[in-house]
């Protein structure tokens, strides 16, 4: 194998690549857009008790990324609110991978949420980082397999 590129800033061609501090993220974020858009890449599956999920609540994805942000950021949010947004449209379907012994299922395509109501501006900002952060962190179970590859879009 030949490495014959490495992008760190994102290009027309290649929307994947991008390098940003955990501070830039959370100044960059906005604190008025309430519309949060995702691109699942990969399938993307998530633990709930004893077995995995494919579908992508809100409680699932959101709290996911919350908690690979408190855990690498150094940036605390200490809460979101989970209970105003909600899913506007999607367009998903699942998708098996096999690991050698392994089969999982997780669920690719796209899903737009949109936080109603009333949301103070610090809240959106948190959850807009979030959902910026979503393109660094991965979404959901075995990210280190390459499962739960996501973008916002």
């Amino acid at each position: 194998m030949y490495i014959t590129k490495i992008q760190g800033t994102p290009q027309s061609t290649q929307p994947w690549a991008n390098a940003c501090t955990y501070a830039q993220l959370y100044e960059q974020a906005s604190d008025k857009e309430r519309n949060l858009n995702f691109i699942f890449a990969t399938p993307v599956s998530f633990r709930q008790g004893g077995y995995d999920t494919v579908l992508p609540v809100k409680e699932c994805v959101f709290n996911s990324l919350l908690s690979r942000w408190n855990k690498y950021s150094g940036i605390e949010i200490p809460s979101i609110p989970v209970e105003s947004v909600y899913p506007s449209a999607f367009d998903i379907n699942t998708e098996v991978v096999s690991n050698y012994d392994s089969k999982f299922i997780g669920c690719v395509g796209g899903i737009s949420y949109r936080m109603l109501g009333d949301v103070e501006a610090l809240a959106i900002k948190q959850m807009n980082t979030l959902a910026d952060f979503a393109l660094y962190a991965g979404l959901g179970r075995k990210t280190t397999m390459g499962m739960g590859m996501v973008r916002r879009v």
